[in-house]
């Protein structure tokens, strides 16, 4: 066991306050209190990463899921109506639902698999730990996202924008 005390406690902390806050995300009924759980969510998973030495993706994080992609998500549940979607009654049981109970079996199997597994199979790429850290992790993926995954990068910006819009035309529809 590598690391000091406080960082296994820091992580054991973040690591409960993570899944605390993601089951509080589907659990509650008010959309505004979920996306608060999930921005703490998000600030967990960011500390997380500082822990395991990923700078980069921490603030990645911070940046674009707690900062950009949540302030997308309030405003699209300030723009449409909450409160009439909340008068359509419920039903108890509900092909979604059922679809998403398997699901999640399904996704907890193939987790205690991986758990299991003690060699999981995989490709070796051309960035080891010694050249990663002689480069830099930041200058690694700042390479990669501005080269050979720049469609990718642009498209995923490509996709939000296409959201904002989305969100913006299903509120006027409905005023």
């Amino acid at each position: 066991m590598e690391g000091s005390l406080f960082q296994w406690i820091v992580f054991f902390a973040m690591a409960f306050l993570a899944i605390f806050c993601a089951l509080m995300v589907v659990t509650r009924r008010n959309p505004i209190h979920s996306a608060v759980f999930l921005i703490v969510n998000f600030f967990a998973i960011a500390v997380i990463y500082l822990l395991l030495g990923s700078q980069f993706i921490a603030i990645a994080q911070v940046m674009v899921y707690a900062g950009a992609i949540m302030m997308l998500v309030v405003f699209t549940i300030m723009l449409i109506s909450v409160e009439e979607a909340r008068r359509v009654p419920m039903v108890r049981l509900s092909a979604g639902k059922v679809f998403g109970v398997i699901l999640a079996v399904l996704l907890f199997v193939e987790l205690l698999y991986g758990l299991m597994v003690k060699a999981l199979p995989g490709k070796v790429g051309p960035f080891t730990p010694e050249r990663l850290q002689a480069v830099g992790p930041v200058r690694t993926v700042g390479g990669l996202l501005m080269s050979k995954y720049l469609l990718a990068f642009e498209l995923a910006s490509v996709v939000l924008l296409i959201g904002i819009i989305g969100a913006v035309i299903l509120a006027k529809k409905e005023r």
